[in-house]
Parts: structure tokens; sequence; C-alpha cells
């Protein structure tokens, strides 16, 4: 068989929108099984079930990816363990650097009561531990550097993801926790009132703050398969993407040059910027590019119902440097290379340019 990757975007079903990535790959006739999040708790069945479908019903899995413990990426991964051998479970669990964080958390003078405490905080992580324990899956870290498969590690490192635990609004013994939480509660404010205003080609507009220590958190994977430089981002904010860019050259990787592309946190306008997509995919072009021409592709995992994402701005962001930009939204998407024919699948359609964007 011919070397072939397929990437697929489950629609997660939900009020706010998750991510659910299973992924199929066959290099030099080894097939691998990678599942990247799995939306939310119900979310699992729709993961278990296309996997039987479209993965010709396989018992194994050999790499399941928490990207970071929200939610609507790790909690539908539970279900998986009941269905399947699972390889290596892959995640950053904080409270095994414990020891390394304690004298960073003023109320807490015990390693022990601060293991106890990251656990009740991080429930979704704690879970999936006791489950691959249970199972006697290897559970393995994916700091910057790490394989996992054909995919390599780009973030975080191990030293940048202990400030984000300290940082973290779910963990507010912190001072400084404490501090950035309420400044971003005050942008969240700010967010719904948003207005659109009509816009020119090539203008964009972001806020001035990143994303919240927590989406930083998130595993960036990277892997060149058939050819084509895929990128996965889960909700990275943009500290987590400049420190992955920083990492590109020692993979390999030579930016600007991403044929596909994930949209970080469902297209959230904190997650990107001006020169964060011209470092990673190049410049502004003059005008926009037949959809035949593009230059790379970015996936949006979007639930229908939910009205805040994408973001117009990101969305023009991506088409500003030739992006063709797909979406759930209501339906799943399979992204691919060579990859079997499914029936009833057709390609999908691009999300037409928004001539207005999002009011600063």
């Amino acid at each position: 068989m011919a070397d072939f990757f397929e990437i697929d975007f489950l629609d997660v079903q939900a009020k706010r929108s998750g991510d659910a990535i299973p992924i199929r790959y066959s290099l030099n006739g080894t097939t691998r099984i990678h599942v990247t999040d799995g939306g939310f708790q119900d979310t699992g069945d729709t993961v278990i079930e296309h996997i039987k479908k479209y993965y010709d019903a396989p018992s194994y899995v050999d790499a399941v990816v928490v990207t970071h413990p929200d939610g609507d990426h790790a909690g539908g991964l539970i279900k998986l363990f009941g269905e399947y051998e699972i390889g290596e479970l892959w995640m950053l669990r904080p409270w095994l650097y414990a020891d390394e964080l304690i004298d960073r958390f003023s109320r807490f003078n015990s390693v022990d009561n601060l293991i106890k405490r990251l656990k009740e905080l991080y429930p979704n992580i704690a879970a999936l531990e006791e489950l691959a324990e249970e199972h006697d899956v290897s559970i393995c870290e994916p700091l910057q550097g790490a394989l996992i498969g054909h995919f390599g590690v780009m973030a975080p490192t191990k030293s940048r993801y202990l400030d984000l635990i300290v940082e973290s609004e779910k963990t507010p013994e912190s001072t400084k926790a404490e501090q950035l939480s309420l400044a971003r509660a005050a942008g969240r404010v700010s967010e719904k009132v948003i207005a659109f205003i009509r816009a020119a080609w090539g203008q964009e507009t972001f806020p001035d703050d990143d994303t919240s220590a927590e989406n930083n958190m998130s595993v960036i994977q990277y892997a060149n398969l058939c050819g084509k430089k895929v990128l996965l981002t889960g909700d990275a904010g943009r500290a987590a993407l400049e420190e992955a860019a920083d990492y590109a050259p020692y993979v390999g990787l030579s930016l600007p040059g991403i044929d596909r592309f994930q949209v970080p946190h469902h297209g959230s306008r904190h997650n990107v910027s001006t020169e964060l997509l011209d470092r990673w995919l190049g410049p502004q072009l003059r005008s926009q590019l037949d959809q035949s021409g593009s230059n790379f592709t970015a996936v949006v995992s979007a639930a229908k119902v939910d009205e805040a994402h994408p973001r117009k701005s990101v969305v023009r962001a991506f088409i500003h440097r030739g992006g063709k930009v797909i979406t759930t939204e209501g339906r799943s998407m399979r992204n691919d290379h060579n990859a079997p024919d499914r029936e009833g699948w057709v390609p999908a359609e691009p999300v037409p340019y928004p001539e207005e964007e999002e009011e600063e």
C-alpha cells in the first residue's frame, strides 16, 4: 500500500466547541492510529464509532494525546480505555512536578498536599491517569523534543510548563494567578459586547492580550507526512506558538511553510497575531487567491451552535496568507493525502472571505 494519511476533525456537537482528532497514517508499510483529544465525555462514543467505521475496526490504538486538561479536549478520551488496547498515553500531569513547584505556592508547605490539590484541580487528567494505571498503559510526557510516532512535540518546554501551572487560573493559591484571573474575566466581558466593522483586504485587528495559561499549556505537534507539513495546535496561544516556531529549525522545519494548519482554540482572536501568522505562514498577499490555488489548508474545530467561534478576524488572517479555511460546524472533516476512498464524503467548501471583522 502506498503511503497515506488521514486526519479527521470530528464534529463535536455541543453548546461549546471542542477538539476530537483521530488520525491514521501509513508510512513505509507501517500503519499507526494516533488520537489527539477526544472532545467532551459524550464525544468519546463518536470517536470510537469513527475509528471502527473508517479505520478498519482496530483493537489497538498506538497513541492517545491530551493536548491540555480542558473538558472539551480530554473528556471523551476516557471511553477509549474500555474499547481499545492503547500503546501510550501522552499527557502532562502538573502534580509530577510538585516538589519543584512547592516554593512557588505560598499557601502550601507540604508536597503531598500540593499533589492532592493539583489532582483536585485537574480532574480530567487525574481520571485518565487512573485509567491508564488500571489498564497498564504507559504515560509519557509530551514535552518539547519528544517523538510520538512521526509527530514531534514542538511545545511546551518543561520550564515554561512549570511557569504556566503557577500562572493558571486553576491554581488560585498563586497570587499571580489571582491577578491574571481577574484581568481575563474582564476581557471575557468585553468579548460579549463586541461589534463588527467592515474592513478592507489585509486589515487585521487582534486584542493585545494572549490566551489563558491553561490554553498555552497545549501540546503542539508537528509531522511531515507524505511530504505534507502538518501542525496540530490544540488551544495553544501566542506564547506557545512562538516557542514552537523557535524550535522549528531543530526538527528541520523551515518557516514560513505549513501545509495543514489546525487553527488554535476554535478560531479565537487571542491565540494568534499578525506577526505570528507571518512567521508561520508568510506575509499577507496583495489579493485573495482562487481557492484552487491555495497555499495551505487551515482547519477550525467549531461547534455549529457556538456563535463566538471562529472569529471573523481570524478567518480573514488565514485567507490573507493564501489559506483555504474549512470548519467543522455541524460536520466532520477529513484532511488527507492518498487515503482510502470513503463513500459519501466530499470535499469541504471553504469559508468565504468575511468582509467585516470584530471591532477592538
